[in-house]
């Protein structure tokens, strides 16, 4: 059986999979220019794509490829994070792990895909999260025993 660890990580990673599908389909202009950038390399300088390129309209169903992504990870995304707080022993150690896992996905696609740079309180940010994250997987859960006397 899979634990409600895994399914909150892949929760988390399809949360940054949506993100990033929607920076990408509502962002202006950054998949024409990732076309022309390309279009450009396959020519190897000739001059041909510097006029009117395929990107003119290329662009507009990679949007909508985009748009269609960001709505079918969110939807698997909710139901790995339902199962991960079926599977957990807490709700809150589901909802931590996967927001976690979500910021750490975030900040690789936004490395790879965008060339994004994080600052140092990002970066602290993210590790006291972690060392909570730690602490709450570490911990064992309270379990209270039954008081007969107090049932009846």
């Amino acid at each position: 059986m899979i634990s409600g660890t895994f399914y909150a990580l892949l929760a988390g990673f399809l949360g940054a999979v949506a993100s990033s599908s929607a920076k990408l389909s509502l962002g202006a202009e950054y998949l024409k220019d990732m076309c022309a950038t390309e279009m450009r390399r396959w020519g190897e300088g000739d001059n041909q794509y510097d006029e009117a390129t395929p990107c003119d309209w290329l662009h507009i169903p990679l949007r909508l490829m985009c748009g269609g992504l960001l709505f079918s990870s969110n939807a698997v995304m909710w139901t790995f994070f339902s199962k991960a707080l079926r599977y957990s022993s807490s709700s809150a150690r589901a909802t931590v792990t996967t927001t976690a896992a979500n910021f750490i996905s975030s900040a690789i696609l936004g490395k790879v895909i965008f060339g994004e740079t994080h600052t140092v309180l990002w970066w602290v940010g993210i590790s006291i999260t972690l060392t909570g994250l730690l602490v709450l997987h570490g911990a064992t859960p309270q379990t209270f025993p039954l008081d007969e006397d107090k049932k009846k």
